[in-house]
C-alpha cells in the first residue's frame, strides 16, 4: 500500500476519534437555586428591670412602738417587770426563756426590748428589769404583702378576732432575676404561703449544704432564714426551697473579712428568695416567729384591694 493511502487512512482515523470524543463531551450540570437564608443573632445579654417609683403608697415605720416602755407602746404589747418566782412555773427560777414561752414573744423580741437597741443576742436580765411582750389575751397575726414590681414590702399585723389591720412598716427588699418563661415574670412567684417554723440563724464560719456544695450559709442567706411552708392561693411555685433571708455576705476589699453585700437590697438578683437588709432582716425575724405569718407576693401593689390582706 502506498504512502498516501496509509496518509488517508490515519486522517479519517484521527477525525474519528475526535468525534467520538465530542458526542460524549460531559453536558453542562443544571443550575441549582439555593435560597438565602438570614442570619438570626441570639440575644443573650440578661433582661435588666428596674423597680417601678412606689408613687404615693402607703408608709410606716411604728416598730419602736413595740418596744416602747411607755404608753405609746402599740395596744397588742404590755410591759412586764422579770421576776425570778412568777405564779406560772413552780419549782426553779424564771429566765427569759420561760417568759418567751409563756407570752409566745420570742428571745430575740425580748432582747431588744431589755437592751433598749438592735441587739437581739444579749438577754442578761435582773429582777426589777421592764420589757414588752405580747399581749396573752391578743389573738395576733402578721401579714406580709411585697409588690414585685416596686420591690417594696408592707408589714401588718392583723387582729384575728376584729380583723382590724395596722400598718407596722414598709421594707425595701431584694426579689429573684427577671425571667419571661414565669408567669410572675420573676424567679420570684406570685401567690400567698404561710411561714415555717423551720428557722435559722447563721453566724460567719457556719457550714451547711446549697446547692448539694458545702457552704458558708451567711455568704448566701445573710444572718437569718425563715423558710415559706405551703401554698394558699393563687400560688405560681411550690413553697419549697422558697424563704425570707438577709442580704449575702462577701469578702471585703481585705479579703480578710466578711461584710453584708447591700447593694442586692432592691433589685432583682436572687434565685427567687426575698432578701432584706440585715438590719430589717433581724427586726423582723425577732417579731414574726412566734405569730402565724402569712406572705403575699402580687406583680403590683393596685393588685390587692387596697393593698390589705
Amino acid at each position: 500500500m502506498s504512502t498516501y493511502k496509509y496518509f488517508l487512512i490515519g486522517a479519517v482515523c484521527i477525525f474519528a476519534i475526535l468525534g467520538g470524543i465530542g458526542l460524549f463531551k460531559k453536558r453542562p450540570e443544571p443550575k441549582v437555586e439555593i435560597p438565602l437564608v438570614e442570619e438570626v443573632v441570639l440575644n443573650t445579654t440578661p433582661v435588666k428591670v428596674a423597680p417601678i417609683a412606689s408613687e404615693d403608697l402607703p408608709d410606716a415605720n411604728r416598730i419602736d412602738q413595740l418596744f416602747a416602755l411607755d404608753s405609746s407602746r402599740l395596744p397588742f404589747v404590755e410591759t412586764v417587770v422579770y421576776k425570778s418566782r412568777v405564779p406560772w412555773l413552780e419549782g426553779r427560777p424564771a429566765w427569759i426563756a420561760d417568759y418567751a414561752t409563756h407570752y409566745d414573744t420570742s428571745r430575740h423580741f425580748i432582747a431588744r426590748s431589755l437592751n433598749k437597741k438592735k441587739d437581739y443576742m444579749t438577754q442578761k436580765v435582773s429582777p426589777g428589769d421592764r420589757f414588752n411582750v405580747f399581749k396573752r389575751d391578743k389573738n395576733i397575726a402578721f401579714h406580709l404583702l411585697i409588690d414585685l414590681s416596686r420591690c417594696r414590702m408592707w408589714f401588718y399585723c392583723v387582729d384575728q378576732d376584729t380583723k382590724d389591720r395596722l400598718l407596722l412598716k414598709t421594707y425595701r427588699v431584694g426579689l429573684g432575676r427577671a425571667d419571661s418563661h414565669k408567669s410572675s415574670g420573676f424567679l420570684t412567684p406570685v401567690g400567698k404561703y404561710s411561714l415555717g417554723e423551720k428557722i435559722a440563724i447563721y453566724k460567719p464560719g457556719v457550714q451547711g449544704i446549697f446547692q448539694e456544695k458545702k457552704t458558708e450559709m451567711i455568704r448566701v442567706f445573710g444572718t437569718r432564714w425563715i423558710p415559706f411552708e405551703k401554698e394558699l392561693e393563687g400560688c405560681t411555685e411550690p413553697a419549697k426551697a422558697l424563704g425570707i433571708h438577709g442580704a449575702p455576705w462577701v469578702a471585703d476589699s481585705t479579703g480578710n473579712n466578711l461584710v453584708e453585700d447591700r447593694s442586692k437590697i432592691g433589685k432583682y438578683d436572687s434565685d427567687g428568695c426575698i432578701r432584706l437588709a440585715q438590719d430589717d432582716m433581724e427586726e423582723l425575724f425577732s417579731i414574726i416567729i412566734t405569730k402565724p405569718t402569712t406572705v403575699e407576693l402580687v406583680k403590683d401593689y393596685h393588685d390587692t384591694e387596697k393593698g390589705h390582706p
